[in-house]
């Protein structure tokens, strides 16, 4: 195999999956993990997928607090949906952390974007305690499409 050689002088390209793992923002790169392995094992089989449902009874009286967290991680079963919601996780993921002009004084990009998932998560969670529709227990499109709309607006 080739030695990969800096194209016009730019040495950070990468050249395999690794260094293209490496190479997203902080954030990104838990939450691509984080999903990947959730998704992945999922759908694989090595964990029920009811076992990373969001479900209250059991957060308070089974202490399964991963329950918290891992709805968020969890795209959905193998088909072109997921697919497509993996690319938009960290194409505008990675576009919003990495920034621009805009830092609200939260320290830079990668520090407002952990806050903006944050009150995102908090948000639906709460949403999803007070709604009296049945909806799905499993939120990590709702958060991609909040991460996307937040994008959006900051750059129109």
């Amino acid at each position: 195999m080739p030695v990969a050689r800096p194209v016009d002088g730019q040495v950070g390209n990468p050249t395999g999956p690794d260094e293209w793992f490496k190479s997203l923002p902080l954030v990104t790169r838990y939450w691509f993990g984080a999903t990947m392995i959730v998704t992945l094992s999922a759908n694989f089989g090595v964990i029920e997928p009811k076992q990373i449902m969001y479900y209250w009874p059991y957060i308070k009286d089974k202490f399964e607090v991963w329950r918290l967290l891992t709805p968020f991680c969890y795209v959905g079963p193998f088909e072109f949906n997921t697919l497509i919601s993996a690319y938009m996780l960290v194409q505008f993921s990675k576009q919003y952390e990495t920034g621009g002009p805009f830092n609200t004084g939260a320290g830079g990009g990668t520090a407002d974007y952990a806050f903006c998932l944050i009150f995102g998560m908090v948000t639906i969670l709460i949403t999803y305690a007070i709604s009296p529709l049945p909806l799905s227990p499993i939120f990590c499109r709702n958060l991609i499409y909040y991460v996307l709309y937040v994008w959006s607006k900051r750059h129109p």
